[in-house]
């Protein structure tokens, strides 16, 4: 990660850890960077820049932050309005832009932002380029301003967006016709997309949090609020909820009992679709390191490969095109399916969970049955050096301990934060109580230790 840029673009609250004078300077560097990449490749055209935005207030004045800077610079800027960050992907790469760029902070709450960045292939932008665009906000690097007929113009690409809507529903399989559908879409990206998408597949849509003000995205909603939605299925005899997060690449489901169906669940369900079809390239299932240990037992019983990154979708991606998986993602719900999308995507997650529940012909509780959800503690630990507290050859040894008589009926994961000072330290087990007992044996080291804080 570098100064600016993490894992999942520059994020901060906005005027505080986030500007528009930080939006202004990414827009300079980035229209004059593809302006120069054009002009080395003998092109006479203009660079073009792709943006999109979620529903928080602060996302216009990045938004035209970012505009100001790239036409400077001598860019042109397609704005395709309030989107979502799959669609902003998938029409940088299909549609030839030289990059993409979503404004937003996810799941986070409505008074931060973030910038994230993509390449002309609809991916995370690469490393060597972000180092290049942190150089620049330090000063170290330096873009000329274009003149005259060199400038910039910006061109509303609303018709972008559009052409993404109708992308989705060209992957519906069946017809919903007879399933009552309800999305929750968290107050944000989603909220004018993912309707439009069930409707026109012929579900009986319902939606709750669609009904942004700018202030309210990820407001005791969506994904990381799933209860308000539990309620709602079960209330209004649903065969299905789907909740996605404020740029909506994630999703989470809820089954007709009310059941939370978790990042998890989802590639069980889907991993085992494929499986039985004999679509799962490569037999493997791309997960992260936090995914609960059931899913492996799960995958084991029906013979399904499975790889662990570092948690990140960022991680799971690079993984699944290194290796040529289909099927990845995490606990939190980033799914992503290679033949489809170049990033998690959270309304084609549900369509893809909608094609096995038509497929199949069976509730959504019984497509998990066979995928038990092992109870899983985590502590997090405050230290005051997090390589020093891992190295340490008596918490070592306590891991060691603990892994042993877990054996294969659990599994402890001890790693630092990548963002706070904290170790954290999650046991999987047949019980809640010796989930408890071993967490507390290894905290209890690290202490004993003089790490904590």
């Amino acid at each position: 990660m570098g100064k600016y840029f993490g894992t999942d673009g520059f994020r901060g609250e906005a005027n505080v850890g986030l500007t528009a004078e930080h939006a202004y300077q990414i827009g300079r560097f980035l229209g004059w960077y593809y302006s120069e990449k054009r002009r080395a490749d003998g092109s006479k055209k203009k660079a073009r820049v792709l943006i999109g935005k979620d529903t928080r207030r602060s996302s216009y004045m990045f938004e035209y932050s970012l505009v100001g800077g790239i036409v400077a610079s001598g860019a042109d800027a397609y704005i395709m309005h309030v989107t979502t960050t799959p669609s902003v992907a998938y029409i940088t790469r299909v549609d030839e832009f030289d990059c993409g760029i979503m404004i937003s902070a996810s799941h986070n709450p409505y008074y931060d932002n973030g910038i994230k960045l993509i390449n002309s292939r609809g991916e995370k932008m690469d490393e060597e380029t972000i180092e290049k665009i942190e150089a620049y906000l330090d000063g170290t690097e330096e873009a000329p301003l274009a003149h005259r007929d060199e400038i910039g113009c910006t061109v509303d690409y609303v018709a972008g967006r559009n052409r993404y809507i109708g992308y989705l529903i060209s992957l519906g399989v069946y017809s919903f016709r007879d399933k009552t559908v309800a999305l929750d879409c968290a107050n944000g990206a989603a909220w004018s997309i993912a309707r439009a998408v069930f409707d026109a597949l012929g579900a009986k849509t319902l939606v709750i949090n669609a009904e942004p003000n700018g202030l309210n995205i990820n407001e005791n909603a969506g994904s990381t609020h799933i209860e308000g939605l539990q309620k709602f299925v079960v209330e209004n005899h649903c065969d299905v909820g789907f909740a996605y997060d404020g740029d909506a690449d994630r999703c989470l489901a809820v089954d007709e009992k009310g059941n939370v169906i978790t990042g998890d669940h989802i590639l069980y369900i889907y991993g085992k679709f494929m499986h039985e079809r004999g679509k799962l390239l490569t037999n493997t299932v791309v997960t992260t390191i936090m995914s609960n240990f059931g899913l492996y037992k799960a995958f084991d019983e029906l013979g399904i490969g499975y790889a662990k990154t570092k948690v990140g979708d960022k991680y799971v991606y690079e993984y699944m095109t290194e290796h040529g998986c289909r099927l990845g993602g995490e606990q939190s719900g980033h799914i992503i399916f290679t033949k489809y999308a170049s990033t998690g995507d959270g309304i084609l997650t549900s369509l893809k969970l909608m094609e096995v529940l038509c497929a199949r012909e069976k509730p959504m509780s019984a497509l998990s049955e066979g995928f038990t959800m092992y109870p899983q503690v985590l502590e997090n630990v405050k230290v005051r050096d997090k390589a020093a507290a891992q190295a340490d050859e008596a918490v070592q040894a306590a891991v060691k301990r603990v892994a042993d008589a877990l054996g294969d009926t659990g599994r402890i994961l001890v790693r630092e934060s990548g963002t706070e000072p904290v170790i954290r330290v999650m046991v999987e087990a047949e019980s809640e109580a010796v989930c408890h007992r071993y967490v507390e044996e290894v905290v209890g080291v690290i202490r004993a230790q003089g790490h904590a804080v």
